[in-house]
């Protein structure tokens, strides 16, 4: 175990290494594909370095949630094309626990009932979570933060999300259909580079709310 990289290393398989831009490398997605993101319990997960606790709704139906790495499984950009690594169930009240491995890039998406909307393309058009943890271009830096771009550009409906880093307390948030947005993209914010998270090297713990409704 490299405990300067992960607190359950074994965990992980070894991951090919990444180029110089991570939004146009492979990075870290696991070998096999996808084993860089694993569910673990509640009981282990700050036994992780990164970790990414999600809360069900208040009440009513259960949500899905896709969970992607940035490059597909072929080598090529566009895993939120249909190509979700992981997905799971949330119900009212549940909490589930995902690490993810050093250097990985991806993103999640959420909606109600038992699938993600798709817009024109075949690509995930919900609110979007986006990750990059301990970069390995960027020094070690993890970053996060939700989007509505792609409902937006879709013409559907943007669900609200809420992402913070309970070390920090660095959030980004929009609420249902972008009534209330805080430190989070929309299609009017897509060339800001300065929006979300910015984490120093070291542990990232973020929770996300879903079916976020509270301006706070």
């Amino acid at each position: 175990m490299n405990a300067s990289r992960f607190y359950l290393r074994g965990e992980f398989p070894v991951a090919p290494s990444s180029g110089a831009n991570w939004m146009n490398t492979i990075g870290n997605v696991g070998s096999p594909y996808g084993s860089n993101i694993i569910e673990v319990s509640g009981e282990v997960a700050n036994q992780y370095k990164y970790v990414a606790q999600f809360e069900g709704p208040v009440q009513g139906q259960s949500w899905t949630v896709v969970i992607w790495n940035n490059m597909g499984p072929d080598g090529s950009l566009g895993g939120w094309y249909g190509k979700a690594c992981r997905t799971f169930p949330l119900a009212p009240g549940q909490f589930r626990y995902l690490a993810f491995d050093e250097n990985s890039q991806g993103g999640w998406a959420m909606a109600p009932g038992n699938s993600i909307p798709i817009d024109s393309n075949g690509a995930y058009a919900s609110t979007w979570g986006e990750f990059d943890f301990g970069s390995s271009i960027s020094l070690g830096w993890s970053r996060f933060d939700v989007s509505a771009i792609a409902a937006q550009n879709a013409g559907l409906e943007v669900q609200g999300m809420k992402i913070c880093d309970v070390i920090t307390h660095i959030c980004s948030s929009i609420t249902r259909n972008a009534g209330f947005v805080h430190n989070a993209y929309t299609n009017t914010l897509v060339d800001d580079r300065d929006i979300g998270g910015k984490l120093a090297p070291g542990p990232a713990r973020l929770s996300v709310t879903v079916d976020y409704d509270t301006q706070n």
